[in-house]
């Protein structure tokens, strides 16, 4: 497996503008999870999409509107929700 960071990690890497109001800090990955911090603007919109990774989602702060496979759900501090590869998610 490629991995793009270490076992250990320091949050030392830096901000990706996606625009529309959100921005992404990739943590690490490899081919079968990833982990990203992302950051919303009041009302922005995370389109839906899909990806060979397993995701798993953690609502630090805020309350989303999200779907995964079709189903819709409000999630809010402390929520989360995991999606596996291949399968379209937004928020």
């Amino acid at each position: 497996m490629n991995f793009k960071k270490e076992s250990f990690f320091d949050g030392t890497s830096g901000w990706e503008e996606l625009g529309g109001g959100v921005s992404r800090q990739f943590v690490g990955y490899n081919s079968q999870i990833m982990m990203v911090i992302v950051k919303f603007e009041k009302e922005a919109i995370g389109a839906v999409h899909q990806h060979f990774h397993s995701q798993i989602t953690y609502v630090a702060e805020g309350i989303f509107e999200v779907t995964v496979d079709g189903e819709t759900k409000i999630l809010r501090n402390g929520d989360g929700f995991f999606a596996q590869p291949n399968i379209f998610h937004g928020v």
